[in-house]
């Protein structure tokens, strides 16, 4: 699959908004083209053509070389050309070569995402309006005509024609940072995220540093849960939700600035795992503080289970995804549960997964909390702690007797 980019020559663009500026203009902290060429390499691009026009500034050049943001299994290749008019069928002469005989066409100006991009339709040479939005004018910027153009109407995103409309390919960006996996719980716990993560965006605050901000806030949350009383609890709940809120943002602001890594990924779960212990030990200390001894029994037998569950799902992980892709892993997961719809105990568990994330246990921990009912929470994680683990291995016996090899073709979702 071929991504072609095409910049035009720096005369032509908008007088409002010239030179470097368009292409360098950080969009959530990415520079404009640097963008595009990224987003096109992590929707699977094998092969992206940028043809640059020759009166570019040297120094713009580089920023395709920045290997960190175009990883991937494809190639980013440079075609400079003298004078190239991409509406001048001439100017084509010398760059056939260099294409496909279907190909994608992104616009060097268009903001979008990899769910989106791979939506686009191969074209030809002789299909594509060259003109919009990809080669702008001061006319078709002053008579509005641009703001609309995009390659194809079934897909999203925004032209950046002006610090304006710059603005509105970061709100882009942080609206559709969520996955294409997320439930209903979990998109409102985004919508409390947006600004902040458009803030980090700006920021030199990496993906992980949040996590282990959120990690800290778990600290706090066992704190106050330890306190042993209601108000204790309020807090401690409130601080796990605002905790639940940040494992929320690093994944977030991974995807809107290219930050993801399978480091990242296995950190995140790391810190799941834990905030899942700090909670729940919290709560042990403060419930035994109220109510007496047996607590501390139901809390070790509450404690071990989440702890089994943390340590086997973490292998399931493993075995289900490559080492390099581990954030493909709830996506093969669900589509293996679907395809054995047959079998109830997976048809069960894919209805019910949801029930079980992070984002939706944060909501659980406050409204328990608040209608003062925690023991009751706390004797339910206590069985739900063990059902987990017992399915995991069940489904580790079911799925994933051997590692995953050969996974290039499964795409992240």
């Amino acid at each position: 699959m071929q991504f072609v980019v095409v910049v035009p020559e720096f005369a032509t663009v908008a007088d409002c908004y010239t030179d470097a500026k368009v292409l360098m203009r950080p969009v959530c902290g990415v520079p404009l083209l640097l963008r595009t060429l990224a987003t096109a390499v992590r929707a699977g691009a094998d092969d992206v053509l940028l043809v640059w026009p020759e009166n570019a500034p040297t120094e713009l050049a580089d920023i395709y070389m920045q290997p960190p943001l175009l990883r991937g299994p494809g190639t980013v290749r440079l075609l400079r050309v003298k004078n190239f008019d991409p509406r001048a069928r001439s100017s084509w002469v010398s760059v056939l070569d260099g294409f496909d005989t279907q190909f994608m066409w992104l616009p060097w100006n268009w903001v979008t995402n990899k769910q989106s991009l791979v939506r686009l339709p191969l074209v030809g040479m002789d299909s594509v309006d060259w003109s919009r939005p990809a080669f702008v004018t001061t006319n078709e910027v002053t008579r509005g005509e641009i703001s609309t153009a995009l390659p194809h109407r079934n897909v999203e995103g925004i032209a950046v024609i002006s610090p304006e409309t710059a603005a509105a390919a970061e709100q882009f960006l942080v609206v559709h940072s969520g996955k294409v996996l997320d439930g209903i719980h979990t998109s409102f716990n985004r919508r409390l995220c947006r600004p902040f993560v458009k803030w980090l965006s700006h920021t030199g605050i990496t993906p992980n540093a949040v996590t282990f901000g959120g990690v800290a806030v778990s600290i706090l949350s066992a704190i106050a849960f330890a306190g042993g009383f209601y108000w204790a609890y309020v807090a401690g709940a409130l601080l796990f939700y605002i905790a639940g809120l940040f494992d929320e943002m690093d994944g977030m602001l991974a995807r809107i600035k290219f930050a993801d890594s399978p480091f990242g990924t296995w950190l995140e779960g790391f810190a799941d795992g834990l905030s899942y212990l700090l909670l729940f030990g919290g709560i042990t200390v403060g419930l035994y503080r109220q109510y007496g001894s047996f607590e501390l029994w139901i809390g070790a037998v509450l404690l071990t289970g989440t702890l089994l569950s943390v340590i086997i799902t973490s292998l399931q992980r493993k075995r289900a995804t490559t080492p390099d892709r581990p954030n493909e892993y709830l996506g093969r997961f669900y589509r293996l549960l679907e395809n054995d719809s047959s079998n109830w105990i997976s048809k069960m568990v894919r209805h019910l997964q949801a029930f079980q994330k992070r984002g939706v246990l944060i909501i659980y921990v406050v409204l328990f909390t608040l209608l003062g009912e925690l023991p009751v929470l706390f004797y339910l994680s206590t069985l739900g702690s063990h059902l987990i683990w017992t399915l995991a291995l069940y489904f580790n016996h079911r799925f994933f007797k051997q590692p995953a090899t050969g996974m290039a073709g499964i795409k992240a979702v």
